[in-house]
């Protein structure tokens, strides 16, 4: 038997950001020191570094929970299923709800508890938990389905990915620019037909582990007890390339399938630089010196870093879509992967 997706969703957040937006801000360095070239500059390298121009914030209004359901709906929907048939729902996401301008999180009761009554889900055998993965969540919360599925423990799967990163960002530091708001969702049951064919999941949490952490602000004087969303670029860029195409390729040799055989990659969307230089070593495990075309879909130019939910949103817009000149169609072979928090890095590969 093997684990199928029978529906899929995501969610925009209504309020669009743009690099221009941020040319009244004031971000300082990691010593305290304002930087020193100007605004319309700094931009300028930030989107040639990372390929972001602009990305979606949640509304005021709007809680990771909320974008989550609605994600959740949509496959649910697609899905044609009855709400009550799912027994069993895995939330990922990295801090919970956030009320904007609270710099609080909010996991009691869980985001998982909160989707399943958003939904009205009223079967009680249907079992809500979330995890905590950093931005592989969605992938290892799939694989935990997958897990549920194939031992009898769970008949219909809602693996969602949902995350206000927005809220948890400190004004003052440029990374902050990087990270935004959305949620993706899917549902998952067994079939007979071929679906998920082999995963790979790794952890380096020695001297790795706080390569992504929670901080105070960049900007001197601020109150020392706030703690915002912290990165070492340089330490991340570098682990995800020595990493990330050995995970992938462990994920595709479980499967049983070579390189030349993959339709599409669906790589967290973090770093447009990033992705591409870690899919072309990977490519060149299998001895294959560029990236085939047409072979790596984009969002983060238009959508920045939403964490959990990048992967599944840029799946079901290509699902649903011709994005961008990219599409799937029944009997593809698709390979998924994500690096993050931890440092986590896991992948699977899917048959359509």
């Amino acid at each position: 038997m093997f684990v199928k997706f029978l529906g899929t969703g995501h969610v925009l957040p209504g309020t669009k950001v743009t690099n221009t937006d941020f040319l009244n801000h004031t971000f300082y360095d990691d010593n305290g020191e304002v930087y020193p070239m100007e605004m319309p500059v700094l931009l300028s390298k930030f989107e040639e570094i990372t390929g972001i121009g602009e990305r979606r914030y949640a509304r005021d209004e709007e809680r990771a929970s909320d974008l989550g359901a609605i994600a959740a709906k949509v496959a649910i929907e697609e899905a044609g299923i009855d709400k009550n048939s799912i027994d069993l729902v895995i939330t990922a996401h990295n801090f919970g709800d956030m009320d904007k301008g609270t710099g609080r999180t909010d996991i009691l009761p869980s985001l998982s508890s909160r989707i399943k009554h958003l939904l009205d889900i009223r079967n009680d055998s249907c079992i809500p938990f979330d995890i905590l993965f950093g931005c592989p969540g969605w992938i290892q919360g799939v694989l935990l389905a997958e897990m549920h599925l194939l031992a009898g423990k769970a008949k219909r799967a809602l693996v969602v990915g949902c995350e206000t990163l927005s809220r948890a960002v400190d004004p003052y530091d440029r990374n902050g620019m990087i990270f935004a708001d959305g949620a993706g969702a899917c549902v998952m049951e067994l079939s007979d037909r071929p679906g998920i064919l082999g995963s790979a999941v790794m952890n380096k949490a020695a001297d790795e582990a706080y390569y992504l952490y929670e901080g105070v602000s960049q900007r001197p004087g601020e109150d020392i007890h706030d703690r915002f969303i912290k990165m070492k670029g340089r330490k991340i860029y570098e682990f995800a390339l020595k990493y990330v195409p050995d995970a992938m390729k462990a994920a595709m040799d479980k499967a049983g399938v070579e390189a030349k055989d993959l339709d599409k990659i669906f790589m967290h969307q973090a770093n447009a630089k990033l992705d591409h230089a870690v899919v072309e070593r990977f490519y060149r495990l299998y001895g294959i010196k560029e990236i085939p075309e047409n072979v790596l879909p984009m969002s983060v130019n238009w959508l920045g870093n939403s964490s959990v939910a990048t992967v599944p949103t840029l799946f079901d817009l290509v699902r649903k879509t011709e994005y961008e000149g990219h599409k799937v169609k029944e009997g593809d072979t698709i390979l998924f992967a994500s690096v993050g928090a931890g440092m986590n890095v896991n992948a699977f590969v899917y048959k359509m």
